[in-house]
């Protein structure tokens, strides 16, 4: 993949297709990682003479939902959020209550599982405070651990892979 980091031994080697000159002969660690794409870590035996590799990368694959209550200072409104590599989205009847928003624009995205709600604010947005339509947390808190760790593996491409 072009554009992929290449690192041998924890030594940046350059950016795909790269050419590493003078490895030794040996056991060594390949790492490398491109955006919107699970990083590879790989042991590899060099032998002297030239050696081509070729590294197949998995696309950061996430498709959650959760249906969700919003809670209002007065009132509450029903939908559903939801998240992908681009961000997350909540769709709801009401359409002030609606958001898309990409994963470097969610400024806050915790879930309290004693309270049971999700909270999520938006960069320069509002707050939202989400609970399960049946007062139990744990659908919340699976959206949130898949979600986080999606989020975590995007960030190290600091881009999220195309839909």
């Amino acid at each position: 993949m072009p554009n992929a980091q290449v690192f041998i031994d924890r030594q940046f080697v350059g950016t795909a297709p790269v050419t590493a000159e003078n490895v030794k002969p040996g056991t060594h660690q390949l790492n490398v990682s491109a955006e919107g794409f699970d990083g590879v870590a790989r042991t590899i035996e060099v032998e002297a003479g030239h050696r081509d590799l070729t590294i197949r990368f998995r696309e950061v694959q996430l498709d959650a939902r959760v249906a969700v209550v919003h809670k209002h200072r007065m009132g509450s409104c029903t939908g559903t959020l939801s998240a992908t590599p681009a961000g997350l989205r909540y769709e709801t009847a009401d359409k002030d209550d609606s958001f898309s928003a990409a994963f470097a624009d969610v400024e806050t995205f915790q879930v309290d599982y004693a309270e049971k709600n999700l909270r999520v604010k938006l960069r320069k947005g509002k707050q939202y405070n989400f609970t399960d339509p049946d007062g139990n947390a744990d659908r919340l808190f699976v959206f949130h651990r898949d979600v986080d760790k999606a989020r975590q593996r995007l960030a190290k491409g600091n881009a999220a892979a195309t839909p």
